[in-house]
């Protein structure tokens, strides 16, 4: 079955960040280390995957496996400069799966439901760039080939059948839908003020839908310089300059680290300039960075952090209805992945005698018939190709359906006995 798999991993569900980040080596220290540990317990094939909430270190092997001693052996190799103390720690904290339950692991990593954020789309990436690199380097071969080609169309399916990704969940994605929501459009003037982490990722996403012109203001201006240039007509201004700014604008964003207001009721009027129009006013400060007078004096569509609140349970929610629904598709797939790992299987074990036809075939025209074949003319050497080529089709299908057929009729004998 798929007993040659195996998984050791440490996330967010069971570590601390910081335990996470003494199990992953230095990139230029990764080979070197995945190598020791190939070598060391002489796996066929290792494949790992970190991020920065996940270390996985999945292998093939059908060695008899001491799981406390390999989970010890693993800390040192990745990190032989912990203590005694720090490895026996982290030993305790890694999560161990083997068979078919590394398989549906792999499969759930795939798809984002063991995520620190269920539905987020970049683990895919991650995962696909991990294998990359672990093929190139030689580290992995046809079992793992086969596994994570199906982990990729398993997420595929995930995302596109059960929308798993569909509702936001991060405070920034939760405000800018909420600001689409009440007709935030990309030709519309955005103006941020305050350049830290969370205007800079809702830059991203404003930048990533085609919005254009977006003015943002900051104390340090490098930093609003930086998301200035995410934009064809992005511009950084100073934010002792924002009482005297004259542009219309049609959004306005506010998130400082100010412990009070800095949109007042009278600096909101300065900016605005009497311009009747309904403006989005988002505020993503906490404590809040805009006046409470200002939304009730003004028209405006507010967007605050509490607001969001609901939305995020809607989602919340959203999401683990799609969760279940994974949960169900993963298992089929998990069981579809056994027969074709059972099918994979019989086509190598059919390899020798597959190569034995295709040299019976070469002797036959080269040397066995050679004369009498170069003797016929191009019409009839042609047909006689043709015919030699279609029985090497046939007799290697043959025993490769028969043997097909046969383990599968072996794995449904299984199912049924487990069944009863």
């Amino acid at each position: 079955m798929l007993q040659g798999y195996h998984l050791i991993t440490l996330t967010h569900r069971t570590a601390s960040l910081d335990a996470i980040g003494q199990l992953i080596p230095a990139k230029e220290d990764l080979f070197d280390r995945l190598q020791v540990l190939k070598q060391h317990f002489g796996w066929e094939e290792i494949f790992c995957l970190n991020t920065c909430n996940r270390a996985m270190f999945a292998f093939y092997s059908h060695q008899e496996l001491d799981t406390n001693t390999l989970k010890s052996d693993l800390v040192q190799v990745l990190n032989p400069l912990l203590s005694a103390a720090q490895t026996a720690h982290l030993t305790h904290q890694l999560h161990f799966y083997h068979g078919g339950d590394a398989v549906r692991h792999i499969f759930e990593v795939a798809a984002s439901m063991d995520s620190l954020v269920v539905g987020e789309r970049e683990i895919i990436r991650q995962l696909r760039q991990a294998y990359d690199q672990c093929n190139q380097w030689g580290l992995t071969g046809d079992h793992f080939r086969l596994l994570i080609t199906q982990a990729i169309e398993v997420s595929k399916q995930v995302f596109t059948e059960t929308g798993i990704g569909e509702k936001a969940l991060s405070v920034v994605a939760l405000a800018y839908q909420a600001m689409k929501n009440r007709g935030l459009q990309t030709h519309h003037h955005i103006v941020l003020v305050g350049a830290g982490a969370t205007n800079e990722l809702l830059a991203k996403f404003l930048a990533k839908d085609g919005f254009q012109q977006v003015t943002i203001f900051n104390r340090t201006l490098d930093k609003a310089q930086k998301i200035a240039a995410y934009f064809t007509q992005g511009k950084a201004i100073h934010l002792n300059e924002l009482p005297h700014f004259a542009v219309p604008f049609d959004a306005l964003v506010v998130c400082t680290g100010a412990v009070q207001p800095i949109i007042t009721k009278a600096l909101y009027a300065a900016i605005i300039h009497d311009d009747p129009q309904t403006k989005i006013l988002t505020d993503l400060s906490v404590p809040n960075n805009v006046a409470a007078d200002v939304p009730t004096s003004f028209p405006t569509h507010f967007i605050e952090i509490e607001g969001l609140k609901s939305m995020a349970i809607e989602h919340l929610a959203h999401r683990e209805q799609a969760r279940q629904s994974a949960t169900i598709l993963i298992t089929e797939r998990v069981l579809a992945f056994k027969n074709l790992w059972h099918e994979r299987q019989v086509e190598r074990s059919l390899h020798p005698m597959i190569d034995q036809i295709k040299t019976v075939k070469a002797r036959t025209i080269d040397l066995v018939f050679a004369d009498r074949f170069a003797g016929l003319d191009q019409d009839a050497q042609t047909l006689v190709l043709e015919m030699l080529d279609y029985m090497e089709k046939k007799c290697i299908a043959i025993p490769v359906k028969t043997m097909k057929d046969i383990a599968a009729s072996r794995i449904k004998g299984k199912s049924m006995m487990q069944k009863h």
